[in-house]
């Protein structure tokens, strides 16, 4: 039985996320049905990451088990050929036995951006958040700054009932301006529910004025979701790349 590990990038606009859901168009059952078509076997493929709906992925990675005798550098345009053009699989190699997408994940990298003028941009619309209102991206770097290391992040949720642990570690969080765009990178060991997005709203907060900087400390101990800004959109957050230890 071979593990075959897929390294995928997909625009998630018109996918209800990436987990199989009943009545709901996803990236999984979709990648899952392309992958049976090319190996005739039904497979279970399991991701890194549950990207929500409307989330997309430049670098998720997924791994499934199978007899198939097909070299992995050929499964990579076999699958293609019956993936819609939204979604594709960029990398194919066999990992071993025991390595499973989720569970060896070390971190996970997502990025979100803000288009940040009062004219709209129509070519990158599905992919950024556009806000209007000017942010001060200084204020929102000494705000994001509180944020980094391993807290509670229970205010920063949007499903704090359902997560047992709302613990993790937050190891960076970079806010870039590039040109009318603003950019944040975070990487963690896992995030809750809607947590990036509930943290970039934050901080959009903190960069028009509503909040301060010295607030997020605040929210954070308060274990309080109503204390935190709005989540921001989904189309704005892009997973960038998971990572492994070398001989995963």
């Amino acid at each position: 039985m071979r593990n075959v590990r897929l390294l995928i990038e997909y625009e998630g606009t018109h996918y209800a996320g990436w987990q199989w859901q009943k009545n709901e168009k996803t990236v999984q059952e979709t990648l899952s049905k392309a992958i049976a078509q090319v190996i005739q076997e039904t497979v279970k493929i399991y991701g890194a990451s549950r990207t929500d709906s409307g989330v997309h992925a430049l670098g998720q990675v997924a791994n499934f088990k199978t007899t198939s005798p097909i070299p992995s550098e050929r499964l990579i345009h076999a699958i293609n050929f019956y993936l819609p053009h939204d979604i594709t699989v960029k990398g194919a190699a066999d990992a071993p036995e025991s390595f499973h997408a989720q569970y060896d994940a070390l971190s996970k990298i997502y990025r979100y951006t803000i288009f940040n003028d009062w004219i709209r941009t129509s070519l990158n619309r599905n992919f950024c958040y556009i806000c209007g209102l000017l942010l001060n991206a200084d204020k929102m770097h000494d705000a994001a700054l509180h944020l980094i290391g391993t807290h509670d992040f229970t205010s920063f949720t949007t499903n704090a009932l359902q997560e047992k642990n709302r613990i993790r570690t937050i190891e960076r969080l970079e806010i870039s301006r590039e040109g009318k765009y603003l950019c944040f990178t975070v990487e963690a060991n896992g995030f809750l529910y809607n947590m990036v997005r509930t943290i970039v709203g934050t901080l959009i907060e903190v960069g028009r004025g509503k909040m301060r900087a010295e607030n997020m400390k605040d929210i954070l101990h308060a274990k309080n979701r109503k204390l935190a800004g709005p989540t921001a959109p989904a189309k704005g957050l892009c997973l960038i790349e998971v990572k492994y230890n070398h001989d995963a």
